[in-house]
């Protein structure tokens, strides 16, 4: 299936990952060299982050163009399949970024026996992408953590297909996945999710 979004040059999607990359860096939300952050280039490349790479400082050298489809890069981190998988299965996903904030690992771990984390009535709901009232209800999968990727990935996306539209997805005890059709989209449902997770988090523990 071709994708819906624009193909980028291979020197434009290595920026894009790099303004994500150092956006949550700033933040802190991707401490100790953890977090990975993607752009497709094309129907059959993606530019993303490197292993071992501190993304708070990410360099041009510290991003790679894997296949989606194909072999694996040399120097792939062991979560690039989350990335890739995501690219194959939604043509209209132009950005990918995994982050650590500490309210999505907090969370993730407390709901994980649920397998979803509930979220309704917060205004920054509008900030994702297709959502235009507080009054949506969006039940966030969350998945069990597992050291085989090429597995989790492809358990991720049966979650996702039944879990219909919805901007990101936990590990639990691990972190957080969102998307968008462009870099600037990722970095909103970025924020928006720490926004609103924070929130979340604040209310559970207040009860």
């Amino acid at each position: 299936m071709p994708s819906a979004t624009a193909p980028h040059s291979e020197a434009s999607a290595v920026a894009g990952v790099i303004a994500m990359a150092r956006y949550a860096g700033e933040r802190h939300w991707v401490p100790a060299t953890s977090g990975n952050f993607s752009v497709r280039i094309d129907d059959r490349f993606a530019a993303v982050t490197a292993t071992g790479a501190d993304k708070a400082n990410l360099t041009e050298g510290e991003v790679i163009v894997a296949e989606i489809a194909g072999p694996k890069h040399a120097r792939a981190s062991a979560e690039a399949p989350l990335h890739l998988a995501r690219y194959a299965a939604d043509p209209s996903i132009g950005a990918i970024a995994h982050i650590h904030t500490l309210p999505a690992t907090l969370l993730s771990r407390r709901h994980a026996g649920k397998g979803v984390l509930r979220l309704e009535g917060w205004e920054l709901l509008k900030a994702f992408t297709g959502v235009t009232t507080h009054e949506t209800v969006l039940d966030i999968p969350i998945v069990p953590n597992e050291q085989d990727t090429e597995h989790l990935a492809a358990h991720v996306e049966i979650r996702l297909k039944e879990a219909g539209p919805v901007p990101g997805y936990l590990i639990a005890g691990h972190g957080l996945y969102v998307w968008g059709a462009t870099v600037k989209d990722a970095i909103r449902h970025m924020e928006a999710f720490d926004f609103i997770l924070t929130a979340e988090l604040s209310e559970e523990n207040a009860k």
